[in-house]
């Protein structure tokens, strides 16, 4: 049963912007054919009592309190700077 057929494929190509020749269109049709047949093959899985995941590992958020502390005096922030007008650092517009 041919599940993706050739004119799907120059479709395709067509939309990416692909030249691709006949013998490509060939080639591609039938290895297209052969993923979605191995896809379709989950279907005969029994997931009845199976819990949906959204990822394979059981994780957690892993980032850190979210807690106040010192940082840069304004001076030591703009030392570096390239150009800085009133205590900050000044850059190109990049708006008209």
């Amino acid at each position: 049963m041919e599940r993706i057929t050739k004119d799907q494929v120059k479709h395709v190509a067509h939309l990416a912007r692909l030249s691709i020749t006949e013998e490509e269109v060939d080639t591609f049709t039938e290895q297209l054919d052969n993923i979605i047949e191995f896809a379709e093959q989950l279907n005969e899985l029994d997931t009845e009592d199976v819990e949906p995941t959204t990822h394979v590992l059981d994780i957690h958020n892993v980032l850190r309190k979210d807690e106040q502390r010192p940082s840069l005096d304004r001076e030591d922030a703009l030392k570096n700077a390239p150009d800085q007008e009133d205590g900050q650092v000044k850059v190109p517009s990049v708006l008209e």
